[in-house]
């Protein structure tokens, strides 16, 4: 088997994995059960999923309970005792040492004033200066991936759908930029019915693999917010970009959907230094 068909046919069996992994997220991990569903040897497998991911499979679902956990401290009133529980852990001081760990600090302290709390305070003259927002035009884009229905917090697993098949197919190149466009205003649509579309930027002319669609983002002027932090915060960097910065400075929101730019990689640096550009269209 060619180099390029062996690692096809890993990719699609740890794809198999990622999907049990995200919809068993509160299970316990049976090793042989990931080696079944991964069509590979229980002495192997890990090394393999190791090799293919850049960390360990109990590192990838430590990662999606926290980032599901942090999610929760903004978004809901449950109890820290609820929470940690939730996310596998028997205590609320181991939680919050492994919480610390990855978001640098305490459950209760982000919840309470994490750097998500600056997007809270109306837009005025005074405080414009700690948004990092800049206007841009861009061209019309090309973007190879596959769409998701669903929760936002859970697009994840589309994205790794995305860069797998893309993978598989010996396409990916690392100049791709990784891109989210979300079509459902979470306000308006419920949970299980949002949908949005998970893909990378690919030039024109670009041969789409199997299994992978392409959607065209519309080009022209746009009003760019630069977030630091976890993913579970941008909803209140959009809530602050909508109804403070965007009518302040009398812009208009264009008739194309919102986007987002993956500047970095949640395996690859703590959920703290994530760097993630909300693109909003508007008007000229």
């Amino acid at each position: 088997m060619k180099n390029a068909e062996a690692f096809e046919a890993y990719q699609k069996r740890l794809n198999r994995v990622g999907d049990h992994i995200a919809a068993h997220l509160d299970d316990s991990l049976d090793y042989a059960r990931l080696a079944e569903i991964a069509c590979l040897s229980p002495w192997h497998w890990h090394r393999i999923y190791r090799a293919v991911y850049g960390e360990t499979i109990h590192a990838t679902v430590t990662r999606l309970r926290l980032h599901r956990a942090a999610g929760q401290l903004l978004q809901t009133d449950d109890r820290l005792e609820d929470i940690a529980r939730h996310a596998g852990y028997s205590s609320v001081a181991a939680f919050t040492r492994s919480f610390k760990s990855a978001y640098g600090m305490a459950p209760s302290g982000y919840r309470a004033d994490g750097r998500h709390a600056i997007f809270d305070k109306p837009f005025t003259e005074e405080n414009d200066a700690m948004y990092d927002v800049e206007i841009r035009d861009f061209p019309e884009r090309l973007v190879a991936g596959v769409p998701h229905r669903g929760s936002y917090m859970e697009v994840d697993k589309a994205f790794g759908d995305a860069v797998g098949k893309m993978a598989a197919a010996g396409a990916l190149r690392p100049e791709m930029a990784m891109i989210g466009i979300y079509y459902s205003d979470p306000g308006l649509t419920e949970e299980k019915n949002l949908k949005s579309f998970a893909g990378l930027v690919v030039p024109e002319g670009f041969a789409l693999p199997d299994e992978l669609e392409l959607r065209h983002l519309p080009g022209g002027r746009y009003a760019v917010l630069r977030h630091k932090g976890p993913y579970a915060e941008l909803h209140k960097a959009y809530r602050w970009f909508y109804g403070s910065y965007l009518p302040e400075n009398r812009y208009e929101p264009a008739d194309a959907p919102p986007s987002e730019v993956y500047l970095n990689n949640p395996r690859e640096v703590s959920p703290r230094d994530l760097l993630t550009e909300i693109c909003i269209p508007i008007n000229r």
